[in-house]
């Protein structure tokens, strides 16, 4: 049996990236972020030179906090995703930031190895 709590103000890592940042908290079985990505933030300009992928190839499935994102998948699907909102989104795509306000959002599926450099 598993039990165990920690608090993203206290987090494990912090990453940053450009106009963004994550919070990370390792739990058994998964690693849960929280991202802020502020205003001007934009995944092809502040994670890709760090990935050096020509889009996203992370999986999301994120609540959002605040904020709004929007999000153009490869293939020429778009949609925002805002404060209030869960979302699942496939690799393959590129996001920025909505608007003056900060993106926050809690990630659980790409927080293990998100803006980082491949091994």
């Amino acid at each position: 049996m598993t039990l165990e709590a920690k608090d993203l103000a206290r987090p494990d890592e912090k990453r940053e990236f450009g106009h963004g940042e994550m919070e990370l908290v390792e739990l058994p079985g998964v690693t849960v972020g929280r991202a802020h990505m502020h205003p001007g933030w934009r995944w092809s300009n502040d994670v890709k030179p760090i990935v050096g992928t020509e889009s996203c190839q992370q999986p999301h499935t994120m609540y959002v906090l605040s904020g709004k994102i929007h999000i153009v998948m490869d293939d020429g699907q778009e949609a925002d995703v805002e404060a209030g909102q869960s979302a699942v989104v496939s690799p393959g795509h590129d996001a920025w930031v909505v608007g003056d306000e900060d993106f926050v959002a809690i990630d659980w599926t790409a927080a293990a190895t998100y803006a980082t450099a491949p091994e």
